[in-house]
């Protein structure tokens, strides 16, 4: 009796709603396994499908064979693999793309009209590096004797365990026909050995051991490790100021978590924080440390994708991504900066690893500790009412105070840079100590305006204005990347004389210069960081005091600690308070207590100067006075009154088009669609919109918005999961729905 074919459940990495089934082919018999890749006929193409497992039987009729099993071993497991679901069913996004967007890059098989394109196997595949590596063999006769270089090169092999054909090529230089002599006469034995790209090749650390704790540092510790021991879901709010010490704390809790044998996750916000933490971590711990980022090669990631899979890193170190790192028996999870909105993916799979650490916490029964100068609102919010447990470090390390603020009203100023903090720079640069100056916008300046017509430069893709960037000679659109050689002339009326207004970076460093031309000045912002090792280079710089002053946008501001620093000038303090969000004012108090928190973090003290057209600002204020309370206060009621996050659960509609009417059409439909499914379920949410989105155009595309606000999470995701399922769209008009959206532009 003949038994019935096998069917499969695949999930597949395109954007649809449904998993599909293939029949397992006879020869493949055991090797459809949950976790494995498959490669797939799908339509007219073959693609990389993701394996969920065996069903018993299908609706669909005619099912397509299966034509090859991609991996030898599983790529996830079934807890992973719950974490997935509930990811894919919270952001109502396919579970193929949820799976895609959590193996590493570059390993899926795609293909066009019938011919494969490889991108790499898990095993054995275009992704794998392997070396030679060489071996003595004992008792072995001499009938010849090799040449003297050769013996050498024999006496180093023998010398080691196994030696690698590069570490010969290093200390020999060309030696390939001497290790072919060694191995004619059977002296030694090669193999290849898969070796791993490494990402902490050029690292050079000194190994330090646990630092000194004060008293709240040390309760801290002891709430998180009481924790750690009962080996169940506990989430903690580190709120500690700048420079009390939370990552000492992060440091001794992770050691307590290794000594029960439990592993480490810890995530940062920005890929500039990784290698000055990656150090910290390295000299505390030395190996058993895996990093993940978006500034390491495809190759480097896999690699360390792989190290965390077979168990040989124990400590997990990245930005966003890092969430779905395949660690096992994680203990403690780490969240740095919390506060940061990078944690939040923009495009695509629309997820926030601040809030999915907390979901793969409760899952894998580990402590969460979120970290911050700076929360969240909505994490004050979650600490008074009881779900985050809350731990205070409101006092720097040995005592040191706060920087002293000054706040400089600059309404009127034609000068970037005021009277009193172009002496406070001299000052500091006479006394041999650092600076830093932040401005939060880069380029030379602001934009052009042609004097003739008074028209400003305008990118045709984006109803933006484009930045002028004096060192490239180009204007450039930060959006979508379009440039025309600066100054130029009007588009408009050909005008040849262009006014610039407003400062960026660039400009502001060459006014430094002019002001102190002897000092070594820094920049830092998106285009001098663009190279791969520049954000180390560049902050090595400042850490071994070469440099004496550092200008830079908000990537300075986060989470770095340089001790020489005691001088921080803020240019245009209120520029985040004109954006058309409600979390306007938030960022702002956030970015200027961040940044603020840099200087005074050594021996000496320090002293900031704050500039702004609108110095009373209840967030400038705040953050100026450190008074973290009284802006929380405020802020939460605004949001209460306003009916705004941590009050309500929002998700946002984009709908964007190359056509402007079809836009607005489909943006109309979407809205009488999701009031109608409102009526029909008797859900109580709000329904805002559609409104042209604050970035009207961007790369060609004219885009409209709808929000929703609902006092209950599961009302949102009733109307949304109906959505789904009645929606229809052309082709020619996209909708992005993101929940929990942190950017509103």
């Amino acid at each position: 009796m003949t038994s019935s074919p096998t069917i499969i459940e695949v999930a597949i990495p395109l954007y649809l709603d449904r998993t599909f089934h293939y029949l397992l082919p006879e020869q493949l018999s055991g090797q459809a396994v949950s976790g494995r890749r498959a490669l797939l006929p799908f339509g007219r193409r073959k693609l990389t499908g993701y394996i969920l497992g065996a069903v018993a039987e299908s609706e669909v009729t005619n099912l397509k064979e299966i034509i090859e099993i991609l991996d030898s071993e599983p790529l996830w497991t079934h807890q992973e693999m719950e974490f997935f679901r509930w990811i894919s069913s919270y952001y109502q996004h396919p579970l193929g793309e949820v799976i895609r967007t959590a193996l590493p890059t570059g390993i899926n098989i795609q293909s066009r009209k019938g011919s494969v394109l490889e991108a790499g196997e898990m095993s054995g595949g275009k992704s794998v590096r392997s070396e030679k590596f060489y071996t003595p063999v004992k008792s072995v006769e001499l009938t010849k004797k090799p040449s003297s270089k050769a013996l050498e090169i024999l006496s180093v092999i023998k010398g080691g365990a196994a030696v690698s054909a590069g570490e010969l090529r290093k200390r020999f230089g060309v030696c390939s026909a001497q290790l072919k002599r060694l191995l004619d006469l059977g002296l030694i034995r090669a193999e290849d050995r898969e070796v791993y790209r490494d990402p902490f090749k050029n690292s050079r650390v000194v190994r330090d051991s646990h630092r000194a704790l004060h008293t709240h540092q040390k309760n801290a510790l002891e709430a998180i490790s009481s924790e750690l021991d009962k080996r169940e879901f506990s989430p903690f709010l580190l709120y500690g100021v700048t420079g009390s010490g939370k990552t000492e704390v992060y440091l001794q809790a992770i050691s307590h978590a290794l000594a029960l044998k439990l592993n480490a996750l810890v995530l940062v916000p920005e890929i500039a924080l990784t290698p000055q933490l990656t150090g910290r971590f390295q000299a505390r711990f030395g190996g058993g440390i895996a990093i993940l980022h978006s500034g390491l090669s495809d190759g480097e990631r896999y690699d360390e994708w792989r190290r965390i899979r077979r168990g040989e890193a124990r400590i997990v170190i990245g930005a966003r991504s890092a969430v779905f790192a395949p660690l096992a028996n994680i203990g403690i999870i780490i969240v740095d900066e919390e506060h940061e909105a990078s944690f939040k993916q923009s495009d695509g799979l629309r997820y926030n690893a601040r809030d999915l650490s907390l979901v793969r916490g409760r899952m894998e029964k580990s402590v969460v500790v979120l970290g911050s100068a700076t929360p969240l609102v909505t994490s004050i919010h979650a600490a008074g009412a009881g779900r985050l447990r809350l731990l205070e470090l409101p006092e720097r390390v040995e005592g040191r105070p706060m920087p002293h603020v000054d706040l400089v009203a600059t309404k009127g100023a034609k000068e970037a840079i005021s009277e009193k903090l172009s002496a406070y720079l001299a000052e500091t640069f006479k006394l041999k100590q650092q600076s830093i100056v932040f401005l939060n916008r880069r380029g030379y300046a602001t934009f052009l305006v042609c004097t003739d017509c008074g028209k400003p430069l305008s990118c045709p893709n984006c109803s933006v204005t484009l930045t002028y960037h004096r060192q490239r000679g180009q204007s450039l659109c930060h959006y979508c990347d379009y440039s025309v050689p600066a100054p130029g002339s009007c588009p408009s009326c050909s005008g040849t004389t262009l006014e610039e207004f407003g400062t960026g970076t660039e400009k502001l460093e060459h006014l430094l210069m002019e002001m102190l031309p002897t000092a070594h000045i820094l920049r830092m912002d998106s285009d001098t960081t663009s190279g791969k090792g520049s954000h180390e280079r560049l902050l090595n710089r400042m850490h071994d005091g070469s440099s004496d002053i550092l200008v830079g946008t908000q990537m300075i501001a986060k989470g770095h600690d340089f001790p020489g620093v005691t001088l921080v000038g803020v240019i245009n303090a209120e520029s985040s308070l004109g954006m058309p969000d409600f979390r306007a004012s938030e960022r702002t108090f956030q970015l200027l207590s961040q940044v603020i928190g840099r200087a005074g973090r050594g021996e000496d003290s320090g002293r900031v100067v704050i500039q702004a057209s609108d110095i009373e600002h209840y967030a400038i204020r705040a953050a100026a006075e450190h008074n973290a309370a009284d802006f929380y206060r405020q802020e939460l009621e605004f949001r209460g009154e306003a009916g705004y996050p941590p009050f309500t659960f929002l998700a946002a509609f984009a709908i964007s088009g190359l056509s402007e009417s079809a836009v607005s059409e489909q943006a109309d439909i979407t809205a009488r669609l999701l009031s109608q499914i409102k009526s029909n379920l008797k859900v109580r949410l709000e329904i805002l919109g559609p409104a042209p989105s604050p970035v009207y155009r961007l790369r060609n595309r004219f885009r409209r918005q709808i929000l929703l606000k609902a006092t209950s999470r599961n009302d949102l995701h009733k109307l949304l999961s109906v959505w789904r399922q009645k929606s229809a769209l052309p082709s020619s008009v996209r909708i992005a729905v993101d929940i929990d959206p942190v950017d509103m532009m």
